[in-house]
């Protein structure tokens, strides 16, 4: 949970008893007889006051068990329920606390300790409408700092800190102790390069306030500031040694650093002290499975490979990222201080795990630092990304990040990336103009510039972070285009310095950012306006053509496909235009056609391997074998599995007299786990013989005869290599 470190010494004191109340004083000014005071109170005859004395001492069980004795015996009473939501929200069950806070409005709808229980759960899950939630509650109960708090948080997260500071010193107005005030406006300055005496403040009212630090290193971790992150979790444990929380966030952020015994120790004492949430779990359970991976390290990168598939993969990742490395080297006149670590998960929830503590992350690469985490090609359904593209926009992050101490917004870095994986000859790559953009441009979504990181952070609908994905690679665009790549290069140095969006783009451009965004608009519109005005049209006429094709007619195909191909060139997801129009020209058997129709999928970004294989064997049966063997490149860079791919285009860079590329290949396909062992070591030692490494193939073809000794090519390779034996 995002801030279960705050939920404890910061609950309300609304409608408690007074005995309980006592307790809660005591423990915000961080008094050591505050425990004497909660163990007072579980001998209480009021379930309700045992439950806060066992929650206060962490026995969740029987807290929880009180509060359902309490509920029991007082089924309206609105502010139970909220206080037992709270409890389920500290002990990460944030559905129950939802039903519990819901429960309580359904008795009083305006009750702002609810509103404010519904606002935690939207923070916690960086949901847009917690701000809305904490404005409610607010306008319900003016003097509650608790929501207050919230909205600076929520602000210092969207990377306005002008506003989070103003929110942040309403709460102090109202409460003068408001200690989630002073850690947000402590972390303002701290984030910004400057000292701050307000933690003193706060330390002051409460010297056992860890949970200050732990603040600021949330908001350090999600700028990418990771190192100064780590040592403010370090602060916490050191002023709060009992804050488990803390050692947990401790443990999954050098986990993430490669620290993996120290983590490990982290996260155990975390586990022991009774903080055993999922992240907690996950990341221990990760921890234990690192026994199945393998390093390779050259003198630039680091690979950390599963066993199962490092033989097939590692090839094609190292030599990728030392393309990638050489490229940005140059683009971004930097040399980096340390070696890449790449880490390639098979398994999509082992990556989850890896970057978030918990499963079900949608992303396919995160970047710490000078570490990579990602999925690996057969992690996910073939085709449905493009793993190559994915590595070439987290390594961009590592050299923004690592050029400005992390000291970049998320928009920047994020649209960068994007607009480096089509920026390097690849115009195949990166992000397409989907329907979610599409719709986002029509219905006028897209954020300004200044405003940007909101879309990345707290999202207001379904699909606002993918759609500023897209946004921000289009700013970047943008910018190349009308003034050139040096000034994006001027931006990196610009926020390296702490300087802010707006200020950045009236130095680099000599405007307000609101002329920016208008001219950023037009330039966009007049790029995307045949999809956008003719989208609703495009998927009316795409059914149409589905079914057609259904029922083979083919000249009615070809006539719409036409008609709605050039509307929205971008898409080229299943049932794309381009493969209902190459089916027809197939059955209509003009072959060239066909192929015209699949290569502009391929250009376009298509990545359905069956497709890209159809196409690399049109061309190869046109007597094209080099556009064949592009295509089948192109396809290893998005799918590394497909033992059929791996064997044609060995064959081809036979055919075309590329020996070590058609060993590779065959190496391939034998790392791939083969029915056919011995026919992928005869074509290995057949290419090993043509780039004349004899001892290798020597080596192969015995091993194809081990396999199948009465295998009469691989004996007649054999004596070949063997002349006089």
């Amino acid at each position: 949970m995002k801030f279960a470190v705050l939920l404890l010494s910061a609950l309300p004191m609304f409608a408690q008893p007074a005995a309980t109340a006592k307790c809660e004083t005591l423990r915000h000014h961080g008094d050591p007889d505050a425990s004497k005071c909660f163990r007072a109170l579980t001998t209480s005859s009021d379930p309700a006051v045992q439950a806060e004395g066992f929650w206060a001492l962490r026995d969740y069980q029987k807290a929880n068990d009180a509060f359902r004795a309490a509920i029991k015996a007082r089924p309206k009473d609105v502010d139970l329920r909220v206080r037992w939501g709270r409890l389920y929200l500290e002990h990460w069950q944030p559905s129950d606390a939802t039903d519990l806070f819901n429960e309580a409005l359904g008795i009083n709808p305006d009750y702002a300790p609810a509103l404010y229980g519904l606002a935690l759960v939207a923070e916690d899950g960086f949901e847009g409408k917690a701000t809305d939630l904490a404005a409610k509650a607010l306008k319900s109960d003016p003097k509650m700092y608790e929501a207050q708090e919230l909205l600076a948080r929520v602000a210092l997260e969207d990377n306005n800190p002008e506003k989070a500071a103003a929110e942040a010193k309403k709460a102090l107005d109202i409460n003068k102790e408001a200690l989630g005030a002073m850690a947000t406006l402590a972390t303002i300055q701290w984030l910004d390069d400057k000292k701050s005496d307000w933690m003193d403040k706060a330390l002051k009212i409460n010297p056992l306030y860890g949970e200050g630090y732990a603040l600021a290193a949330h908001y350090f971790i999600i700028n990418r500031r990771y190192d100064e992150g780590i040592k403010m979790y370090r602060e916490a444990i050191q002023v709060q040694p009992d804050l488990w929380s803390a050692h947990s966030q401790l443990g999954i952020n050098l986990m993430r650093f490669g620290k993996d015994g120290e983590a490990r120790q982290q996260l155990e004492e975390a586990w022991n002290g009774g903080f055993q949430d999922t992240p907690t779990k996950n990341t221990l359970t990760l921890l234990d499975s690192y026994k199945n991976y393998k390093f390779y390290e050259t003198p630039t990168t680091m690979l950390r490979l599963h066993k199962k598939e490092a033989e097939l993969i590692r090839p094609y990742f190292e030599s990728e990222l030392q393309r990638a490395i050489a490229t940005y080297e140059k683009k971004y006149h930097f040399k980096l201080p340390a070696p890449v670590q790449v880490e390639v998960y098979p398994d999509h929830e082992d990556f989850a795990v890896r970057t978030m503590g918990m499963p079900g992350l949608g992303a396919l690469g995160v970047t710490f630092g000078e570490y990579v985490a990602m999925d690996s090609p057969s992690a996910r359904k073939p085709g449905t990304f493009h793993w190559d593209s994915t590595m070439w926009h987290e390594l961009s992050h590592v050299y923004v990040l690592t050029m400005t101490k992390s000291r970049v917004p998320r928009w920047f870095t994020e649209g960068l990336a994007v607009y480096e994986e089509t920026g390097n000859g690849n115009p195949d790559w990166g992000d397409r103009l989907d329907p979610e953009a599409i719709n986002a441009i029509k219905t006028k979504k897209l954020l300004p510039v200044a405003d940007i990181d909101r879309g990345f952070i707290h999202p207001t609908y379904p699909s606002q972070v993918v759609v500023s994905y897209f946004q921000a690679g289009k700013i970047c665009n943008f910018i190349d285009q009308k003034w050139g790549y040096d000034k994006i290069l001027a931006m990196i140095h610009d926020f390296a310095d702490l300087i802010p969006t707006p200020q950045v783009i009236e130095k680099e451009f000599h405007m307000k950012p609101e002329e920016f965004d208008k001219q950023f608009f037009a330039w966009l519109d007049e790029q995307t306006k045949s999809a956008v005005n003719g989208f609703d049209e495009w998927k009316k006429q795409l059914k149409d053509i589905s079914e057609k094709a259904k029922a083979k007619d083919w000249d009615a195909v070809i006539k719409e496909g036409l008609a709605a191909r050039d509307i929205y060139s971008d898409y080229v997801e299943a049932g794309s235009v381009y493969e209902f129009l190459s089916d027809a020209y197939l059955a209509k058997n003009d072959k060239a056609k066909a192929i015209a129709e699949l290569q502009r999928y391929s250009d376009i970004g298509g990545r359905n391997p069956a497709t890209l294989k159809q196409l690399a064997t049109l061309q190869a049966e046109a007597g094209n074998k080099r556009a064949a063997v592009k295509d089948l490149e192109r396809l290893n860079l998005i799918y590394l599995k497909d033992e059929e791919a791996h064997r044609k285009l060995g064959e081809l860079y036979m055919e075309l007299n590329n020996a070590n590329g058609a060993a590779r290949e065959f190496q391939a396909v034998l790392a791939g786990g083969t029915v056919d062992q011995a026919g992928a070591h005869y074509e290995l030692a057949r290419a090993l013989k043509a780039a004349n490494r004899l001892d290798d193939a020597r080596n192969e073809v015995i091993a194809a005869l081990e396999v199948a000794p009465g295998f009469k090519p691989a004996q007649k390779l054999l004596l070949e290599l063997n002349p006089g034996k």
